[in-house]
Formats: C-alpha cells, sequence, structure tokens
C-alpha cells in the first residue's frame, strides 16, 4: 500500500484512508496467527489467495456459511472490550459449516464503522485471528468501512464469511438416522451470539447498563455483562475428531431458535428428537434471564441454548466411544435424549 496515498478533502468528510492502512498493519501480526498451508499470499491484495489441498478427498464439495453477532456486538462496544467478539464471528460460521461435517479451510471478516480507530479495528481482528486458530482456518483477508453519518463514531458491527471442504461421500445428510440413536449434548460457554435483543430487554441495558457491571452470586461472582460477552465456544476440532472414529448420523448447532428451531434441522422426518429437559446442564446466566424477564420455559428453550452450543446424534452402540473422545477433547458432553418416530422433529420432556 503506497505511503503517498492520502486526502485532505476524504478526510473532512469524515473518512480517514490513512486509519485504515495504520488498521492493516496493526492487525498483521494476528492474521499470522491463523496461516496455514492453503496461505498464498499476504493481507493487502485485492483477493485472498488460497491453495486447496484435495489430497485424500475423492469428490470435494466446498461447505460455505456467513453470519454476524448480532447484537452481542453491543455489550463490546458497551464494556469498550472488542478483542474477543471476533471469536464469536468466526464460531456462528464454522459451526454451521461443521454440521455437514466439513473442515474450516480459510474465513474474510467485514467491520463496517461510524469512524476508524486503527486499535481498535486491530483489537477486534485479534479476536477473529483467535477464533480462526481455534477452528484451523486461516484469515486471509476482509474489509474495513468507515461509514460516518450512517453510524455513531463509536459503534460498528462485524460480520464474516468461512469456507470448508468435505468428501462428497462423507457429507452428513441424516438419512441413515433411525429410532433408537441418542442425541449427545455439547456444553455451551454461555449465551453464545443469540437473543441478545432479548437480554437486552430483561436487563434493561439500552437504559440502565451500570447494572450490568455488579458482580452476581449467582454468576460466580461476575458480573452480567463480563458473563453477557464471554465468547461462544468453537466445537469443530471437537467434532472432526469424532467423525474420524463415530458414525455421526447428525448435528445441530443450537443458535437463535434455540432447541425447537435446530434440533430438527438435522432430523429427518418421521423421526422426532426426544430431549429429557432434566439432563439439560442449564447454566445460571439463563436462569437469571428467565427470572429476571419472567420468560416462559418454552420461550427460553426456543430462544437460547440453554447451555447446549451443539448436538450430536450417534447410534446407541457408539454412545461411550462418543462421550470419550468428545471429553478428551475438551468438550462437557452428556446425553440429552434419544431418536423416537413421530414429525413433531422435537419434542421436550
Amino acid at each position: 500500500m503506497s505511503n503517498i496515498s492520502k486526502s485532505e478533502s476524504y478526510a473532512a468528510a469524515g473518512v480517514d484512508i490513512t486509519a485504515g492502512y495504520k488498521a492493516v498493519e496493526l492487525m498483521k501480526k494476528h492474521i499470522a496467527r491463523t496461516k496455514n498451508e492453503g496461505c498464498l499470499d499476504d493481507v493487502g491484495g485485492f483477493g485472498g489467495c488460497f491453495g486447496l489441498n484435495l489430497a485424500g478427498i475423492s469428490e470435494p464439495v466446498l461447505v460455505s456459511g456467513t453470519d454476524g453477532c448480532g447484537t452481542k456486538v453491543k455489550m463490546a462496544i458497551l464494556m469498550d472490550k472488542h478483542d474477543t467478539i471476533g471469536i464469536d464471528a468466526v464460531a456462528m460460521c464454522v459451526n454451521d459449516i461443521i454440521c455437514c461435517g466439513a473442515k474450516p479451510l480459510f474465513f474474510l471478516d467485514y467491520i463496517a464503522c461510524g469512524k476508524n480507530i486503527p486499535e481498535k479495528i486491530a483489537a477486534i481482528v485479534s479476536g477473529v485471528a483467535e477464533g480462526c486458530v481455534q477452528s484451523g482456518a486461516a484469515l486471509i483477508g476482509g474489509e474495513t468501512a468507515e461509514h460516518p453519518g450512517m453510524m455513531p463514531t463509536e459503534e460498528y458491527d462485524l460480520a464474516g464469511f468461512a469456507v470448508g471442504v468435505v468428501d462428497k461421500k462423507k457429507i452428513l445428510d441424516n438419512t441413515r438416522m433411525s429410532v433408537g440413536d441418542v442425541v449427545i449434548a455439547l456444553a455451551s460457554s454461555g449465551v453464545h451470539s443469540n437473543g441478545f435483543s432479548l437480554c437486552r430487554k430483561v436487563f434493561d441495558i439500552d437504559n440502565n447498563p451500570d447494572n450490568l457491571y455488579v458482580p452476581c452470586d449467582s454468576l460466580g461472582g461476575k458480573s452480567i455483562a463480563e458473563t453477557l460477552l464471554t465468547p461462544t465456544r468453537i466445537y469443530v476440532k471437537s467434532i472432526l475428531a469424532l467423525l474420524e472414529k463415530v458414525d455421526v448420523k447428525g448435528i445441530s448447532h443450537i443458535t437463535g431458535g434455540g432447541f425447537y428451531e435446530n434440533i430438527p434441522r438435522a432430523i429427518p422426518k418421521g423421526l422426532t428428537a426426544k430431549i429429557d429437559k432434566s439432563a439439560v446442564k442449564v447454566l445460571p446466566i439463563f436462569d437469571l434471564i428467565a427470572k429476571t424477564g419472567n420468560i416462559p420455559e418454552r420461550d427460553m428453550f426456543n430462544t437460547y441454548n440453554m447451555g447446549v452450543g451443539m448436538s450430536v446424534i450417534v447410534p446407541a452402540n457408539e454412545v461411550e466411544t462418543a462421550l470419550e473422545i468428545l471429553k478428551a477433547n475438551g468438550e462437557d458432553a452428556y446425553v440429552i435424549g434419544e431418536i423416537i418416530s413421530g414429525d413433531e422433529g422435537v419434542v421436550l420432556g
């Protein structure tokens, strides 16, 4: 990038292009952490290049996913803590594509901001880089756009895009699922990145943000703000290890819509996941949300992950092996239900 590129007129209109160059320089050290064998060039070109290694893959299928962090970004802005929200952006994409059995290859981010403050942008990208490291994806490019007049100076939004690859014969398509298969839960790290509009309403975040910073005994001494900002857990490496050894028949990423929307997405017609609510390890933050906002239980399970970030469905005779593999890879994994006949998709009881 040329150091002579500077426009006083553009700066007077609210866009400082030199701030963008500084942000790129500051983020390069974070991006370097994510490099893998597919990376072909450095940041700063017009497109991110990635060399696809297809060794051992007979019929490669690319799987893509894109998402953002929703109004969780508001929490990062309120707390003036910007180095973890990027993990959420990566997680929301890679946790989706792993549900197909696809290994993430690379990630690109997009940051829109009211004003480009290089240090803040670099902090955001540091979180993106951490998410990429956790998932094994390379951060091969991105974009930062300054939007004066459209966004307040201190605000920004963050979204991302991931691409993975899977052998066509290994795509999880749920056609082999049958009555008696078992549903295993993988514990979440917290609220993850969904339901924050309801969180903001319940805790009156927009009008009384100071209430967020008081330590809560029910949250182990953490504040509501700190608990809500906990990054989304990334399950990629654990699931990849599981797929190598176990006949996984379906995977659900529990995001917006909770149990009722996401679990049925992995279930074929004619079958239903019967979930034992008493088996679900509900995290304290969800109890606090329900109590504070007087939220009905069904609405909670239809909005939040309730402590289950991902569910996997395996044959009954492979449950113990699956649990051993998941726990060996750092997951709190446990059985929450089974597959039965029916067209409901999911029933909680």
